[in-house]
């Protein structure tokens, strides 16, 4: 009984029961301060997927020009933009619950603008650990 209240105090049900804002709100930057959880996760998820598939589409670009004579090569772009959307499905959809849930916990409101460092951050991340040795390593 006493968990149950204790969650009951940490989660507010006002958190689940949001509208969430459009897709150019949120790229726009021109939402209020986000107070719930799901207007958290939302808002980095968005960013998160926006970037990573602005990012993967510009491989996917010079993946195209770099391998367009190639007989199965041209298709390389195909599998390049479906991991820019993969990606962010799976492994991003985690990682902003997880930066929600510590900014909910905490009682911190987070503006549009965190939101968008939060996401974008994300994408960077991945960036990172692509390119360096970290995975061999491990």
């Amino acid at each position: 009984m006493l968990v149950y209240k204790l969650f009951e105090v940490m989660v507010n049900k006002e958190d689940f029961t949001t509208r969430f804002d459009s897709f150019v709100k949120v790229i726009g930057l021109s939402s209020d301060p986000l107070q719930g959880f799901a207007e958290m996760w939302y808002h980095i998820f968005l960013w998160f997927v926006f970037s990573s598939v602005l990012v993967h589409a510009f491989a996917s670009i010079i993946a195209f020009f770099c391998l367009r004579k190639h007989k199965i090569g041209r298709f390389i772009p195909v599998a390049i933009i479906i991991m820019g959307f993969l990606g962010p499905m799976t492994g991003g959809s985690i990682t902003s619950v997880a930066i929600a849930g510590v900014y909910r916990a905490a009682g911190f409101t987070m503006a549009p603008l965190y939101a968008m460092v939060f996401g974008i951050g994300q994408t960077v991340m991945v960036l990172v650990v692509s390119f360096s040795r970290i995975l061999a390593t491990m």
